[in-house]
């Protein structure tokens, strides 16, 4: 006998759909795939799939202070950027729990240039990025991957929980390079001087060698 029949209540299957994903998202620590959430409420995922647009679309067309988006490869709730100062005062209520300066520039540099070894990254920023480095990877915001087969170097990657804390898909909606990034190409050029090239086939080193 199933548990539903021995407690009386309704099945999964029987559930209104739509509340139904809306008390799953509403406890998810992180985005819930498609599949996921049709194995859980064993519907066809295409009917998930659906439901969710429906959702997302009642939300904003409804002006909530939350949303309901497709990052990372899952669903998930997120306050609306609109009421970003609401919330932010009531998480932060005075205290700094931001990234530094200096762990932001050095996310951003191995966001793209990614997979980057820690030398690289400190080339490219000009000073020793060892202790941020380790701040990003205790958030989670950046993993290692393996290391570089010429220096064995470690290298490192952005995490799925970075595209989620960003609110992106995928990588490949990260914005264009900013306008100052050509100038980081400079300070890298200096900083290498000197230094054996971690990629071989970087531009920089010939410009190195004719600097000798």
């Amino acid at each position: 006998m199933s548990d539903e029949e021995e407690t009386g209540t309704a099945t999964v299957a029987d559930l209104d759909l739509r509340p139904a994903l809306e008390a799953v998202l509403m406890v998810v620590d992180e985005p819930a795939t498609e599949e996921h959430l049709a194995k859980i409420l064993r519907r066809p995922r295409r009917r998930i799939a659906e439901a969710l647009r429906e959702l997302a679309d009642e939300y904003t067309a409804q002006g909530r202070g939350f949303e309901l988006r497709l990052v990372a490869g899952g669903w998930r709730f997120y306050s609306r950027p609109e009421y970003a100062a609401a919330v932010e005062g009531f998480v932060l209520d005075g205290r700094q729990a931001r990234l530094t300066q200096a762990a932001l520039e050095t996310l951003a540099v191995v966001a793209y240039r990614q997979p980057v070894s820690r030398s690289r990254v400190a080339a490219v920023r000009g000073v020793n990025c060892d202790g941020v480095l380790r701040t990003l990877l205790q958030r989670g915001l950046v993993a290692e991957a393996g290391t570089e087969p010429e220096t064995g170097a470690i290298l490192y990657v952005t995490t799925n929980h970075f595209l989620e804390r960003m609110g992106l898909r995928g990588l490949d909606e990260l914005p264009e390079l900013a306008p100052f990034l050509p100038e980081a190409e400079a300070i890298e050029a200096d900083t290498l001087e000197g230094v054996p090239s971690f990629d071989p086939d970087a531009p920089d080193a010939p410009d190195s060698e004719a600097d000798d």
